[in-house]
């Protein structure tokens, strides 16, 4: 399980992330809500170890963070950010195939599951093209596809960071990749989206972090954190909150 205590994150004098207090859950989808700058990348990055807590601390099973090393932390940890390029011409199963990096399970074994987490990021059809021919949205698939293949096929003890997977995505592919995430968090693994649209966080999280200048406004379900008065606080957006006609989660839409 990964999770922080009183979390407080600086950059030079000033305070961009405090009072945090989270658990990522075995099994659960927990959504970062928030405007820009209100510190969900931070979050996320301070939880991948990419930044240092200023105070309080990020534990992985209990042990610093900073106490997992190489690949037994890649074991258990995947980072997913929010923008990831690279410059050369690599076929898109070797991009995969670098999630595999920190296992021991054999040429043949890493083959079959980078297809089968290409099949799962719906970017099958993508295997032997070069990563720089690809679309922003097609690259994104690819490197949801490779944490996919680093954790795959998913249990407990391991955890799952995404910061906005869905930006370049079209809307179908949105609802693909958040899909795919759900079926992950069924095997036990303990999953933390970072995202944008409050739709679709009401639709695929379990739990909702709601994010205000760098502190927790609301942390609950979906029901509890997607109120208009929250929304209205956070946001400045005037909306009504109904209930999906078929599904029942909250469906928010803009005054």
């Amino acid at each position: 399980m990964l999770q922080v205590e009183q979390l407080e994150i600086r950059r030079g004098r000033s305070l961009v992330l405090s009072g945090i207090d989270l658990q990522l859950l075995p099994g659960q989808v927990l959504g970062v809500l928030g405007p820009n700058g209100a510190g969900k990348s931070t979050l996320l990055a301070a939880m991948a170890g990419e930044l240092s807590a200023s105070s309080g601390q990020v534990l992985l099973e209990q042990r610093a963070l900073s106490e997992w090393i190489g690949a037994e932390r890649a074991r258990r940890l995947a980072v997913l950010p929010q923008s990831s390029t690279l410059g050369f011409a690599f076929r898109v199963e070797e991009v995969v195939a670098m999630g595999r990096l920190p296992h021991a399970s054999g040429r043949a074994r890493d083959a079959e599951i980078v297809e089968q987490a290409l099949q799962a990021a719906d970017a099958g059809h993508l295997t032997g093209r070069s990563y720089l021919a690809l679309s922003g949205g097609e690259r994104q698939r690819v490197h949801l596809a490779r944490v996919l293949a680093q954790l795959w096929p998913g249990g407990q003890g391991q955890s799952l960071l995404l910061d906005e997977p869905t930006s370049m995505l079209d809307p179908l592919h949105q609802h693909t990749c958040l899909q795919t995430v759900r079926k992950l968090a069924e095997s036990g693994v303990a999953v933390l989206v970072v995202l944008h649209d409050l739709n679709l966080a009401a639709r695929y999280c379990d739990r909702l972090l709601l994010l205000e200048q760098g502190r927790p406004h609301a942390l609950g379900t979906p029901d509890e954190v997607l109120r208009a008065e929250s929304l209205r606080a956070v946001f400045g957006l005037e909306v009504l909150v109904q209930h999906h006609p078929e599904r029942g989660h909250p469906l928010i839409i803009a005054r």
